[in-house]
């Protein structure tokens, strides 16, 4: 089993910048690849981001690549979003999670066993 525990959500102003971070334990952290998703009201949880086991690939969603920034930290066992020129479309509840492998199934929910609780990011106009 793999905990995850995201921190960081907030209320910030449109053209802000946040940063999301999310803890794991458990089961030996870099043997995971992670990914961010987001759950936006009325909307299907969407991918936003993901890395592999040693950080050396990322991927984004189009609508935050340029904006968006993945990033590990595999000695403290934690995952990052860096949230910059924020949108009032990025207000979601982010998610972070952990699968077994880095790829094409990384854009997909399925491509993860274990899930965090979600932190709220709303974005104001």
């Amino acid at each position: 089993q793999v905990q995850l525990v995201e921190s960081g959500g907030g209320l910030v102003q449109a053209g802000g910048s946040v940063r999301l971070s999310c803890a794991a334990s458990g089961r030996t952290f870099s043997n995971y690849a992670m990914g961010w998703f987001r759950l936006a009201p009325g909307k299907e949880r969407e991918f936003v981001a993901a890395i592999s086991w040693g950080g050396g690939s990322t991927s984004y969603a189009i609508s935050v690549k340029g904006r968006f920034t993945i990033s590990r930290d595999n000695a403290k066992n934690t995952v990052y979003l860096q949230m910059n020129s924020l949108k009032p479309e990025d207000t979601a509840v982010y998610y972070c999670a952990a699968g077994p492998n880095y790829g094409l199934g990384s854009r997909s929910l399925s491509g993860y066993d274990y899930w965090g609780q979600g932190t709220q990011v709303t974005v104001s106009s």
